[in-house]
């Protein structure tokens, strides 16, 4: 992609165990341009988390990369050593943590933590890192910023300490922000809040933003493109709209038959069967298909390969679309190539 401030290739992260090489993310490719908001979606233990992290350089061994690229603005980060990566992390690349206390110290007060914070990537007094403090707790939405700054973090609510996590992360503009299901654990109209404050927010600093979730609905409103993970591959991949008006892989179908306003009112929610599999050493066959319902008997034999579809979706218009599925061509709307 022409202007690509992320490019990821092939990247491949992996855990030893005792069966053998868990394959955590396998095979994952995506790019992202300034200000582009990319979901990435699928059920627990697909691989989401995982992948955020490895951009991160945030893998612990023995766990590590044993494959692919990450390249941020041409500079590739795998394989860097840790003290290039303190560089990159907070200024380049920030996180927010589904728990705000992964970010929060619970000793120390929220003006130490943002001072700290600020003056790890640049050099400014005490004063003036301590008025930008207020500034990035004002930007979030949090009153009385001056005040708020010398409250400990068990004196903020579940939704205000996430947002203090989110001006920790925005502190220097970073070109790329990492959201691990930051709205999980808060109510519907704080989530509504903290989504739209990380979007203006990156909206005006043309941050790039991957916002990880197992919610459809949650970056259906904001998500230029999706990206769906199932044990540890994208196995779809296009715009939003496209993607949501029109799935064809049947796990992406499966996940939008889930959802509550997809199903009729006093009936059983809609269910894929079974649960992901963890993959360990090499592929044989189709990870998905012993829980999907259209897999044919070379689902079972060959491990799909990525292509790209074609088609002309109602209300959406040509549809590109990257998918991982030996029978996707067949869902595609008529019309696809």
């Amino acid at each position: 992609m022409n202007g690509a401030l992320l490019e990821v290739s092939g990247l491949r992260t992996v855990f030893p165990t005792r069966s053998g090489e868990l394959r955590a993310v396998d095979d994952v490719s995506f790019s992202l341009t300034p200000g582009e908001v990319l979901g990435l979606v699928g059920e627990s233990g697909s691989g989401k988390s995982v992948t955020g992290f490895s951009l991160m350089g945030l893998i612990e061994r023995p766990g590590h990369i044993s494959a692919g690229s990450i390249r941020l603005q041409g500079r590739e980060l795998v394989g860097l050593a840790e003290r290039d990566w303190r560089a990159v992390r907070g200024r380049d690349v920030a996180m927010v943590f589904q728990d705000p206390m992964l970010t929060l110290n619970p000793v120390l007060r929220i003006d130490t933590q943002l001072v700290e914070a600020i003056r790890a990537h640049a050099e400014v007094g005490a004063a003036r890192a301590r008025d930008l403090a207020v500034e990035a707790l004002t930007a979030v939405g949090i009153p009385s910023a001056a005040e708020r700054l010398l409250a400990y973090p068990h004196q903020f609510s579940g939704g205000m300490r996430q947002r203090v996590a989110i001006a920790i992360a925005l502190l220097h503009k970073p070109k790329l922000l990492i959201a691990d299901e930051p709205t999980t654990a808060l109510d519907v109209t704080i989530q509504g809040q903290i989504v739209s404050q990380v979007q203006a927010l990156a909206a005006q600093h043309g941050t790039a933003v991957i916002w990880i979730t197992h919610d459809l609905a949650v970056v259906s409103s904001f998500a230029d493109r999706i990206a769906v993970m199932y044990a540890g591959r994208v196995v779809e991949q296009g715009s939003t709209a496209d993607v949501l008006r029109a799935p064809v892989h049947p796990y992406t179908r499966g996940l939008l038959r889930s959802l509550p306003s997809q199903n009729a009112p006093g009936h059983p929610l809609a269910q894929i069967p079974g649960a992901p599999p963890k993959v360990i050493g090499a592929r044989s066959g189709c990870a998905f298909a012993p829980r999907c319902d259209v897999a044919r008997p070379m689902c079972l034999q060959e491990d799909p390969a990525e292509r790209t579809l074609h088609a002309q979706v109602p209300n959406v218009g040509r549809a590109t679309r990257m998918v991982r599925c030996h029978v996707a061509a067949t869902l595609m709307p008529p019309g696809a190539e």
